[in-house]
C-alpha cells in the first residue's frame, strides 16, 4: 500500500511513546482476542511473540488463536448480525460511531504509530501518515453514509413506486497483510460498520499489534457485542474456520497470489462472495522528455519506501533509451545514499524488513537476478553497519539491463529491488508496461501529457499515476486487473462491497390484472 501523503511530509512530533504504555497499547499477558464482546485467551493457551525487525526484541507476547476460536468468533459475528441491532441501527446511528472511532483514533495517534513502527520497523513519519490515513477513511466512509438514500426508478406507472435499496451483506472476514496493518484493516472495517455488517478481522500474525490496540478502541467507541471480532493466528492454522463455511457472506483478503488463489476456490464451494488484492509487479514508465528531478526522486521513492514492502511499489523501471544510462546512474547514486535504522531514528529514511524471513527471501531473488544475468549495480547485501546486524536490513538494490524473461522482473519481490527495462517507443512502453501477470498500479512520466493520456489508457493497471506516483485517496476505488486480484476497497465501490441490493416494487392501487379469466 501506499501513502496518501508525502513521506517526508509527516511532523516530527512528540517523542516516541511507549507502544505497551498505559492507552490502547498491547500489554504482554492481557487476552488479546476480541469475541463475541469480550477479551478473551486462546483456547489452548497458545502464544505468539512479536518481534521488532529493527533489532529482534520482543515488543509483545499475545494470544495465538485456534481454529476453535476462529468458529467461536464466526459464531459470535453471525448471531450479532442474524439478531441483534447493528445491522438496522439508523444511518445517523452508524455514521455517529464512525465519527466517534475517528475521534479516538486522533486521541491515540501517536501512541499507534509507534505501536506500528515497533511492529514493522517502518519509519515513526511514515506510520503516523498511514494513522492519519486511518482517521481518513472512517471520515469519508461516515461522509458518505450520511448521503446514502434508496434509489427510485422510473417505471412509467405513477401508481408504483420502484426502489433499490442496500442492505448489509451480513458476516465479513476481514484478512489484512502485514506491511500496512493497521491501514490496510481501516479499508475494510469502515465500510463494512457503515453498511451494517459484523465482522471477524484477522491481521497477519507477523504484524498484529495496531489491529489489537485498534480492536480496543472500537469497543470503547461503543460498537455492540459480536459486531467486531478480532482473531489472530497464522492462515494455515485459521483458514480453514474463517473461509470454509456456510456462516460468512463475505470474505476480504489482502496478500499473497497463492493465498488468494486458495481462499477464492474454498469460498466458491459455499459460494460466498469474495475481494481479493493479491500485489503487484507495477511499471514505472519514464520517458525522454520527463522532468529530470522529480523523476529520479519519485522513481527512488517508488521502489524504496517502507523497503519496498507495498504492493504497488514501483519495482519495474521502464525508462527511454535516449536517457537510460544517464537515468541509472543518478538513482543509484541517490540510493547509495538513502539512510537505513531504526524506524524510530529520525534520521532513517527507511527502515528493515519485516523479518527475518523476508530478509532471506530477498536475498534469494537477488541471487537469482545474478545468475538470470541482470546487472547488479548497486546493494544486493545487508548493510555493513554493526550497528544494525541485529535487525532484518537491507540495502537498496537496483539491476540493469532487465529483460522479461526473468523471474526477477515477472515475480513480486516485495523487498527493496528495482529492475531496469529499456524502451524506444511508445507502443513498446506500453506492452512492456502490461507483460505481467498483475495490473494493480503503474506510472508514466513525460511531459506530453496528450501521451500520458494514451498510455495511461492502455494499461492494464488499477491505478495509473501521471508525473507523480504512490498516491491514492479515499475517495477513489483502489484495486486491481488480472491477477492483481478482483473487487475494490475505498471509493463508494468500498462500500457496496459490502452491501447486497434489494429491489422492492410498491403498487399503492393494487388491482385484479384478469390474465387468467377462467373463460373457455
Amino acid at each position: 500500500m501506499t501513502t496518501s501523503a508525502e513521506p517526508g511530509a509527516a511532523p516530527a512530533g512528540p517523542s516516541v511513546p511507549d507502544p505497551a504504555a498505559a492507552g490502547p497499547g498491547v500489554r504482554s499477558g492481557e487476552p488479546s482476542l476480541l469475541i463475541d464482546g469480550r477479551w478473551v485467551r486462546s483456547g489452548d493457551g497458545g502464544v505468539r511473540q512479536c518481534l521488532n525487525p529493527a533489532d529482534g526484541t520482543v515488543v509483545a507476547t499475545v494470544d495465538e488463536a485456534t481454529p476453535g476460536d476462529a468458529t467461536l468468533a464466526v459464531a459470535a459475528a453471525r448471531r450479532a448480525f442474524d439478531t441483534g441491532p447493528w445491522p438496522t441501527t439508523p444511518v445517523a446511528e452508524r455514521t455517529a460511531l464512525l465519527h466517534r472511532i475517528a475521534d479516538l483514533l486522533a486521541r491515540d495517534s501517536e501512541q499507534l504509530a509507534a505501536i506500528e513502527t515497533a511492529d514493522t520497523g517502518k519509519t515513526l513519519g511514515e506510520s503516523r501518515i498511514d494513522i492519519d490515513d486511518v482517521i481518513a477513511v472512517f471520515r469519508y466512509y461516515a461522509g458518505l453514509l450520511a448521503s446514502a438514500a434508496d434509489r427510485l426508478v422510473d417505471v412509467g406507472d405513477p401508481q408504483v413506486i420502484s426502489r433499490v435499496r442496500r442492505e448489509p451483506i451480513g458476516v465479513c472476514v476481514l484478512i489484512a497483510p502485514w506491511n500496512y496493518p493497521l491501514l490496510q484493516m481501516s479499508w475494510k472495517v469502515a465500510p463494512a460498520l457503515a453498511a451494517g455488517c459484523t465482522m471477524i478481522m484477522k491481521p497477519s500474525e507477523v504484524t498484529p499489534l495496531s489491529t489489537i490496540a485498534f480492536a480496543r478502541l472500537i469497543t470503547e467507541a461503543g460498537v455492540p457485542a459480536g459486531v467486531v471480532n478480532l482473531v489472530q493466528g497464522s492462515g494455515a492454522t485459521l483458514g480453514g474456520a474463517l473461509t470454509d463455511t456456510d456462516e460468512v457472506d463475505f470474505i476480504s483478503f489482502t496478500g499473497g497470489l497463492a493465498t488468494g488463489k486458495t481462499i477464492s476456490r474454498v469460498a466458491a464451494e459455499h459460494v460466498t462472495k469474495v475481494a481479493v488484492e493479491l500485489g503487484g509487479k507495477n511499471p514505472h514508465i519514464v520517458f525522454a522528455d520527463a522532468d529530470w528531478e522529480s523523476s529520479v526522486d519519485q522513481v527512488l521513492t517508488g521502489v524504496f519506501l517502507h523497503s519496498g514492502q507495498v504492493c504497488s511499489a514501483g519495482t519495474r523501471l521502464i525508462v527511454h533509451d535516449s536517457i537510460a544510462d544517464d537515468f541509472v546512474a543518478a538513482l543509484v547514486e541517490r540510493a547509495r545514499r538513502i539512510r537505513i535504522g531504526p524506524g524510530t531514528d529520525p534520521s532513517s529514511e527507511t527502515g528493515p524488513l519485516v523479518s527475518a524471513a523476508q530478509r532471506d527471501k530477498i536475498e534469494t531473488f537477488v541471487a537469482l537476478g545474478v545468475s538470470e544475468g541482470a546487472e547488479l549495480v548497486t546493494g544486493g547485501t545487508r548493510p555493513a553497519d554493526p550497528a544494525l546486524a541485529d535487525g532484518c536490513f537491507f540495502l537498496p538494490t537496483v539491476f540493469d539491463h532487465c529483460d522479461r524473461s526473468m523471474q526477477i522482473v515477472q515475480e513480486e519481490t516485495f523487498g527493496p529491488i528495482l529492475t531496469v527495462e529499456r524502451f524506444e517507443t511508445a507502443e513498446e512502453a506500453i506492452a512492456l508496461g502490461n507483460d505481467t501477470a498483475y495490473g494493480l498500479a503503474a506510472g508514466v512520466r513525460t511531459a506530453d501529457l496528450d501521451l500520458a493520456e494514451r498510455v495511461a489508457r492502455a494499461l492494464r493497471h488499477g491505478t495509473v499515476w501521471i508525473n507523480d506516483f504512490g498516491y491514492y485517496t479515499a475517495a477513489a476505488e483502489w484495486g486491481g486487473f488480472k491477477k492483481s486480484g478482483n473487487g475494490r476497497e475505498l471509493g463508494p465501490t468500498g462500500l457496496a462491497e459490502y452491501q447486497e441490493t434489494k429491489h422492492i416494487w410498491l403498487h399503492t392501487a393494487p388491482a385484479p390484472k384478469g390474465w387468467f379469466t377462467g373463460e373457455s
